[in-house]
């Protein structure tokens, strides 16, 4: 059994980044999460990283979906998230459809 001695729990300073939540209210959220350095400065050396955040309907209730958006700015990744969350949408079920298949 691990204990707290057996894990590395040190943050990494070199990677560090500030949540930035944007939502239409109806359909999802986008997080954009922006390179800080340690001192809570924007690291313009690095991409912001934009996660798109959906929810699907199953039998045992909602279940998130979270995905990773590919773009350089915010109307990009606003643009890009329902291509995005189609694809992790249907990732999604076809995994829920293969654990469903091994259980039975």
């Amino acid at each position: 059994m691990a204990t707290a001695g057996d894990l590395d729990i040190t943050m990494d300073a070199a990677s560090l980044y500030r949540e930035e939540i944007y939502t239409d209210r109806r359909v999802g959220t986008i997080r954009a999460l922006v390179p800080v350095d340690g001192s809570g400065a924007t690291d313009g050396a690095r991409d912001v990283v934009y996660v798109g955040e959906a929810q699907i309907m199953t039998q045992m209730g909602p279940l998130p979906i979270t995905f990773e958006i590919e773009a350089n700015s915010l109307s990009e990744a606003v643009e890009g998230y329902a291509a995005a969350a189609k694809v992790a949408v249907d990732r999604t079920v076809r995994e829920l459809q293969d654990l469903r298949r091994q259980a039975a």
